[in-house]
């Protein structure tokens, strides 16, 4: 229970003008700050900083900054948790001069703290830098009513180093390996090989912009809930999430804005009798064949077909308008097709036909470009390969009904793989919405059990805009609202990048609220700038999650994109997993005591190093994944919103294997401190074996970071061993780092 602090004190003496700011410091924030869990080396008072822009005189000195305490959560971090300010007790700490001056130390280079306070003896206020409103403010007469708030902020164990991250990473657990009432204790899943053509419920149904390795997604749903649990995707694109939630025997939630994703997903999860849906093919096929249109006067006895026309196509197609996209064969046959179909009575079956015939539309159109490696059957539309409608230089004319035939085999079999587990009952367990991720007050608070999604990543895939084809041969409307609500940047509306930062927050702060206490969140990034990861992460911290680790995650085959743009295009991504707990624990933003662009250098170098070569992803990985632990991750969004020029000056690259390498006679360019440098590459290797849950020894440490320390210096094995003493403990024949070790 806690002791009252102040119970001896006489608050009255603050009226005193012998009571000053010497005294606010020795007889209020001092106990404060011990009732906190600070002591020591914990506490540095009145450290000068340099002002990074305010110089004066002829000599151009530069001005000095005195905080009066920077906290540590260890006495020898190299990183400050929160900074305090003492005043005097008839100073305001409310607003004005005092806040802006303890906010500039917050933002300072050499300490960059989330959390900045300041008290007079009277009040306390505590502030979050990037937040106008205090987080607390309060009388310290009355600080007992608010001490258990205020621990959760700032006592020690309110922020994770990076070193200590309680969590390990494994491979796949398997079924039974976990303990099915501890949901927050269990590990993160190592990268795991893709297996994205060995599913006939996905490969092959129906084309889309973008598409998660059903293997991954599974494994995820499966490690990270329970059977019965409640999983949630508000970016749903494909609807690999919803779809492998419902074939592991969980609900499931399913939200896109695009009716395109909804429909694809309704109507291949529709149940329906395999014999009464093949009869109604060959109906389809037989009036089809019959008449088989050959141009838009053989359907002038008709009543009722028609095809989309005065769709507007987003700018920089090589046409206009919709109708442009097809010959006059084309749209007579699509017509017609879709005309027959329509004419079905079971909802379910006329669905997936259409569902068959949505799938045709990819192939039968002037924007099909065929592989060439393969028969002309081997092709994508421009609008899934190019991401904008591209008409292609040779025209494929494919026999229409082929197509049809060949995606209905597909559906086909699809239908038969989710029939084992979706039915007519289980059907209800998943839900399907149209609809905005900003906006999830149709779901319950703390409702949900598990989230794995898939955002837009900025400016890359304008999904409304490339959708139209679909959407307009499938009468699906597509509204101003859902433009409005779309979370990408540009685009036929020109969003902007704060606008589209504002809805991706928006996002993460449903997700939030609708998510379950001890429960988790996967969300699934490949941006190439840090400047949106840092965005993702510092809105899950200020909402509440806390971050549990990134994991590296390949496609699988390289796209055509990839192939096509090597430095635009990720081939990889990063599954960032973050933990919804009640007193989540914050990262702390390491000063690392070296420039960003050395840190880029090192980081990079070593990668190359260490795996005789590296690709864009494995660096872009790297840099990410030790940003976000260690804490530095702004910077890079400052300094490098794009690699491949810094790559491309600094390394030479092979394009057959599309890697960068130390250019020929170069020695590595990075010159900082060895001890800080041995110490950086022990922290990250050290690390890494921690989530593979290893314990190296001292050899293996040795051989793994050498490569990396490489600068014209070789360090003896004794150097590495003294720094190796002061983060790391002995076990048995290895080493391990220490619960609370102090560095970073």
């Amino acid at each position: 229970m806690h002791t009252p602090l102040f119970s001896n004190f006489d608050f009255s003496q603050l009226y005193s003008p012998d009571f000053k700011e010497d005294s606010v410091r020795e007889e209020l924030i001092l106990p404060l700050l011990q009732g906190l869990g600070y002591a020591g080396k914990q506490i540095v008072r009145s450290k000068a900083l340099a002002n990074p822009f305010l110089k004066v005189g002829s000599q151009k000195r530069q001005i000095k900054q005195v905080p009066d305490y920077l906290l540590k959560t260890e006495a020898e971090s190299l990183s400050y948790a929160w900074v305090l300010d003492a005043k005097a007790p008839n100073e305001n700490i409310t607003e004005g001069e005092n806040v802006a001056q303890v906010y500039s130390y917050a933002i300072h280079p050499e300490v960059k703290t989330k959390f900045f306070a300041l008290c007079n003896g009277k009040e306390f206020i505590l502030f979050r830098q990037d937040e106008e409103k205090p987080l607390l403010y309060f009388s310290l007469n009355q600080i007992d009513s608010y001490w258990d708030e205020l621990k959760s902020y700032l006592a020690p164990s309110a922020f994770q180093n990076g070193k200590d991250f309680s969590y390990a990473t494994v491979k796949t657990v398997k079924s039974g390996v976990k303990d099915e009432s501890d949901y927050i204790n269990r590990p993160l899943l190592d990268e795991m090989p893709v297996q994205k053509q060995a599913s006939k419920r996905h490969f092959g149904v129906h084309g889309y912009f973008t598409k998660q390795s059903w293997n991954v997604v599974r494994a995820y749903i499966e490690h990270f809930s329970n059977v019965g649990d409640l999983v949630l995707d508000p970016f749903g694109g494909s609807g690999v999430t919803a779809i492998e939630a419902l074939m592991s025997d969980r609900r499931t939630i399913h939200i896109d804005l695009n009716p395109m994703s909804v429909f694809i997903v309704n109507a291949l999860l529709a149940p329906v009798k395999i014999n009464e849906l093949m009869l109604a093919f060959e109906r389809v096929k037989t009036a089809f064949t019959a008449k088989n249109p050959s141009g838009l006067e053989d359907l002038r006895d008709l009543e009722g077909i028609s095809y989309p026309q005065g769709f507007r196509l987003p700018k920089g197609s090589d046409v206009q308008t919709i109708e442009q996209l097809f010959t006059e064969k084309q749209l007579a046959q699509l017509a017609f097709l879709k005309h027959l179909i329509l004419k079905e009575k079971n909802e379910n079956i006329k669905n997936s036909l259409l569902l068959a015939f949505s799938s045709s539309i990819t192939k039968t159109n002037l924007t099909y470009h065929n592989s060439g490696a393969r028969n002309e059957n081997a092709g994508d539309s421009a609008a899934f390969r190019y991401y904008r409608y591209r008409v292609a230089k040779e025209t494929v004319d494919l026999d229409l009904m082929n197509t049809f035939e060949t995606k209905f085999k597909k559906i086909l079999s699809a239908k038969k793989d989710v029939g084992t587990k979706i039915d007519e009952k289980t059907i209800k367990n998943g839900q399907i919405v149209k609809g905005t991720a900003t906006d999830l007050s149709f779901i319950k608070n703390e409702s949900v059990d598990y989230i794995y999604t898939d955002p837009p990543y900025g400016k890359k895939i304008p999904y409304l805009d490339l959708s139209i084809m679909w959407n307009a041969w499938l009468d699906l409307p597509v509204t101003e609202e859902d433009y409005e609500m779309e979370a990408i940047e540009g685009g036929e509306h020109q969003k902007s990048k704060d606008k589209y930062n504002e809805l991706i927050a928006q996002s993460i702060k449903e997700m939030y609220r609708v998510l379950k206490f001890d429960r988790w969140m996967s969300f699934v990034f490949a941006h190439k700038d840090p400047e949106f990861w840092h965005l993702i992460i510092d809105t899950a911290e200020r909402c509440g999650f806390e971050y549990a680790g990134a994991v590296k995650q390949s496609n699988g085959q390289t796209s055509f994109k990839k192939r096509q743009n090597p430095f635009t295009v990720l081939s990889g991504q990063l599954i960032i997993n973050f933990k919804k707990v009640r007193k989540p624990r914050y990262i702390l933003k390491a000063n690392l005591g070296m420039d960003i662009s050395e840190i880029f250098m090192q980081t990079a170098e070593g990668i190359i190093a260490k795996y005789n070569g590296a690709t864009l992803e494995q660096i872009n990985d790297e840099l990410i994944i030790k940003g976000l632990e260690l804490g530095f991750l702004e910077l890079l969004a400052k300094k490098y919103t794009d690699l491949t020029p810094v790559l491309m000056d600094m390394f030479d690259y092979d394009e057959k294997t599309q890697k960068f390498h130390i250019r020929k006679n170069r020695k590595f360019q990075t010159h900082i401190d060895l001890n800080l440098r041995i110490r950086y590459y022990l922290l990250s290797y050290l690390r890494r074996v921690e989530l593979e849950n290893k314990i190296p020894t001292f050899d293996d440490i040795v051989l793994n970071i050498m490569p990396l320390l490489k600068n014209g210096i070789t360090p003896e094995n004794q150097t590495i061993l003294s720094v190796l003493k002061n983060i790391a403990t002995p076990v048995g024949n290895g080493w391990r780092l220490m619960p609370q070790g102090g560095l970073f």
